[in-house]
């Protein structure tokens, strides 16, 4: 066994991801156990076959990395690895339409440019204002407040136009769409 406590932590990006390739080619070829201790949840992610997220000494899930991020076992999880939309109370019963802590990926949300436009059969779909819009490169982050009250994060790929159509969604009306298996059901305990 070979424990790996932070060992990229002081590298920059690039390097950084030739060494997470560097490193699954050496666990490979050694075929020894590997302990990969970081505190970059898209590290674990990457470097992983299985992760034990801790929150407060406790070890709140232990699973794969697929696992940990499409069904995280408590609402920590869900909000501490990736980012994520946590609906809960009367938040949840008017978004999802159930009681009950939820989590949908900003990722499976996919963004209606007119509020008004129907959704897709057999989708969940909500209103709302644009209320920031953060450009990250390769993916815009959009945080729209809702109807009703709530806030949900989507995330769209930038394939088509720049930055500055981007930010004249500031303010915007827009519409929202899911699939309705990705509003996941969160236990409140592990």
């Amino acid at each position: 066994m070979l424990l790996l406590d932070e060992p990229l932590g002081a590298l920059d990006l690039k390097l950084r991801e030739r060494m997470q390739v560097e490193l699954k080619a050496i666990q490979r070829e050694v075929g020894i156990t590997f302990v990969f201790v970081t505190h970059d949840q898209e590290e674990a992610l990457t470097m992983s076959d299985r992760i034990a997220v801790f929150h407060e000494g406790r070890i709140e899930q232990v699973a794969t990395p697929a696992e940990i991020y499409e069904r995280p076992a408590t609402p920590f999880v869900a909000g501490f690895v990736g980012t994520s939309n946590l609906l809960s109370g009367d938040t949840a019963r008017r978004v999802v339409g159930a009681p009950g802590t939820y989590s949908i990926r900003p990722e499976k949300i996919r963004i209606l440019d007119d509020h008004k436009a129907p959704g897709a059969p057999g989708h969940a779909t909500a209103a709302g204002t644009v209320a920031e819009v953060v450009y990250l490169g390769d993916s815009t982050r959009f945080l729209v407040d809702l109807d009703g009250g709530g806030r949900l994060t989507a995330l769209r790929q930038n394939l088509e136009g720049s930055s500055a159509d981007l930010a004249a969604f500031r303010g915007a009306r827009i519409g929202l769409q899911w699939h309705p298996s990705h509003a996941v059901r969160v236990p409140e305990t592990p």
